[in-house]
């Protein structure tokens, strides 16, 4: 047996949403810790002379990471490593998942570019040992090394190693590492909440029937359908 909506006029509505109070401060915080975290140090700049709010962070260690993480996606894995260094040892120093997956990622670049000797070999004396300490380094080893089998990489199953996926993938673990080293959160907090609010209107529409905004244009709140 189905149950009616409730139905919310749009005076009704209207006066819920003047009763959330939402503080721009609040609000700044948000935009600033999105930018932060995306790495858009120009418009953070801006965003901090313009609102007066300030980042949890130097913003100067933005353009270092985002020299990093630009680094693993051009697929200059050893000066993203030089790099990471010269920002915090400790990283790499802490995290082995993270070491290997740009160890992994050097190794596919030489794969990539044709260097099959100097592959095998790096695949031996840099990875191979890893390998034989953790299981699961020993299995991506092995499907990265299963490339060179195989001429025409279209129609090699672990093809998608050499994808520019790949390399964004990589890049994006090391932005969170470093991130985290900074004892900031390594996700920006906006889209969460985006994706909060639109479970909640999801809730919603299955209980009810309510105003909204149909034309962005003109943001009038418009009687719900009934």
């Amino acid at each position: 047996m189905s149950t009616s909506k409730k139905v919310i006029t749009r005076e009704e509505w209207e006066k819920k949403l003047n009763d959330v109070k939402v503080k721009k401060e609040d609000m700044n915080k948000l935009v600033m810790n999105f930018l932060v975290t995306e790495g858009y140090v120009e418009a953070a700049e801006k965003f901090r002379m313009e609102s007066g709010t300030e980042p949890d962070i130097d913003l100067a260690t933005i353009t270092d990471r985002m020299a990093v993480k630009k680094a693993v996606q051009c697929g200059n894995v050893e000066d993203a490593i030089e790099k990471v260094n010269d920002l915090n040892p400790e990283i790499l120093d802490t995290n082995p998942q993270l070491f290997f997956h740009l160890q992994q990622q050097r190794l596919i670049e030489l794969i990539r570019n044709g260097k099959v000797e100097e592959a095998l070999e790096f695949a031996q004396e840099e990875l191979a040992p890893r390998g034989e300490e953790n299981q699961s380094f020993l299995e991506e080893l092995e499907r990265t090394v299963a490339l060179l089998a195989f001429e025409d990489v279209s129609n090699c199953p672990v093809g998608e190693l050499l994808d520019i996926s790949q390399r964004l993938k990589t890049a994006s673990e090391v932005n969170a590492a470093i991130l985290t080293s900074q004892s900031h959160e390594k996700d920006p907090k906006l889209p969460s909440l985006l994706k909060m609010l639109i479970w909640a209107q999801n809730q919603l529409d299955e209980k009810a029937v309510y105003p909204r905004i149909n034309n962005l244009s003109t943001a009038a709140l418009e009687d719900p359908a009934i």
